[in-house]
């Protein structure tokens, strides 16, 4: 839907830069400004607004973990990596190191800290004692949305070209720097991602306009300064001069995974141990016998395999192989959580990894160097394995079934 903003909405718009939106509504003022999360003139813009404006209230684009993770250095030493592998998060948490790399990678370009402009909101309202609101949607739902919502292609592709474009080596000319310090990257790189995989737009941009022009609306007071990331300014507009209403629920929950998936993820495992009995009734226990210990060879060895390529500790290639047969066989739990848990329990990253893991995400050889990113290798490659051997071994023995 197209934009149509009035007379009303465009006032004061001048006094500023065209990075500031006006738009008034039902007796309130909302002063909306996009900014690019790794510019420096984004943050002195956000604090001329809000000293000049003297809000009722500032609404910046955080949630309560987001913003926690800036104002503290230390956010990478306080993940819990047990807990997280335990609640399957390592995939949620691997999608947010590839966003967030990637924008620290264009921060250094530039020399700004990813995020400042959102720190100086938070800073400036609390030296003037304005109220503080955080307006978007928890950052762990974002993402967790974004992944069950993919497609297995469209996992692949996603991690694939985000990784593939962190080991790029770019060298960026004077010309585009300045460009890009006066864009929303971030929000510039979901909308190319969300031509190639809509979902992604949509759970990523769409999705969040509607959250934070919501929480905007809900938030007190007659005159708000938003700060937000341009990418979202012209969502926002549209939800507040339209006056739509949504119910934030329906888009804070997590999708379930569909009947297909589960009939699929129950499916297989059903049907090798189905075929497993059905050849020793009629071919004889030796046979079955051969049959399972063709399908523990087959998962196992490829998954102790993707572990040793990993250069994962000896107890975690050992786990990777007793594992992954029984993994196979229930989508409960993955061959890979199982290495990754194993792997910290015996390499637990140090404080010095955890504080380089954003620079080191973006130099291949490091995964093996740094015991963080090497957890995520070892996640990575033996649940690779574990895939490969379960295609190998169901085939196989569906096949001596039929034969």
């Amino acid at each position: 839907m197209e934009i149509l903003l009035t007379e009303e909405t465009i006032t004061k718009q001048n006094n500023y830069s065209e990075d500031v939106h006006i738009v008034k509504k039902d007796g309130r003022e909302f002063i909306i400004v996009g900014t690019a999360h790794i510019s420096r003139q984004s943050a002195d813009l956000v604090k001329e607004v809000i000293t000049k404006e003297m809000p009722d209230t500032v609404c910046i684009e955080l949630d309560e973990k987001r913003f926690k993770a800036l104002s503290e250095k230390n956010r990478w030493e306080n993940l819990d990596l047990k807990t997280i592998i335990r609640e399957k998060q390592l995939s949620t948490l691997l999608m947010n190191l590839v966003l967030a790399s990637y924008q620290k990678k264009l921060g250094e370009k530039l020399g700004v800290t990813p995020g400042t402009e959102l720190l100086e909101a938070a800073n400036t309202a609390k030296e003037l004692n304005l109220p503080i609101e955080l307006c978007d949607r928890e950052v762990r739902i974002t993402l967790r949305r974004s992944w069950k919502l993919m497609s297995l292609w469209q996992k692949i592709k996603f991690l694939t070209s985000g990784l593939a474009g962190l080991f790029e080596k770019q060298e960026l000319t004077e010309e585009k720097l300045t460009e890009l310090r006066s864009k929303d990257v971030l929000s510039e790189m979901m909308e190319e991602l969300g031509k190639a995989m809509p979902v992604l737009k949509r759970v990523l941009i769409d999705e969040r306009d509607t959250f934070l022009a919501e929480k905007m609306k809900r938030t007190e007071g007659k005159k708000i300064v938003a700060v937000v990331g341009a990418g979202h300014v012209k969502g926002i507009i549209n939800h507040l001069e339209n006056d739509i209403n949504i119910d934030l629920a329906k888009i804070e929950e997590i999708p379930k995974s569909t009947p297909v998936v589960k009939i699929i993820g129950w499916g297989i495992p059903a049907i090798i141990i189905a075929s497993i009995i059905y050849i020793g009734y009629s071919k004889g226990l030796t046979e079955a016998g051969d049959n399972a210990l063709f399908w523990f060879l087959a998962n196992g060895i490829p998954s102790a395999i993707g572990a040793l390529i990993a250069l994962a500790h000896p107890y975690t290639i050992i786990a990777s192989f007793l594992a992954a047969p029984f993994t196979s066989l229930t989508p409960v739990i993955g061959a890979g959580y199982v290495a990754a848990f194993v792997q910290v329990y015996f390499q637990p990253p140090v404080v010095k990894e955890f504080e380089s893991v954003m620079t080191d995400f973006n130099k291949p050889k490091k995964w093996w160097k740094n015991k963080l990113l090497k957890v995520f290798l070892v996640f990575i490659l033996a649940s690779l394995g574990s895939v490969l051997g379960t295609y190998i071994g169901f085939f196989e023995i569906v096949s001596n079934v039929i034969n």
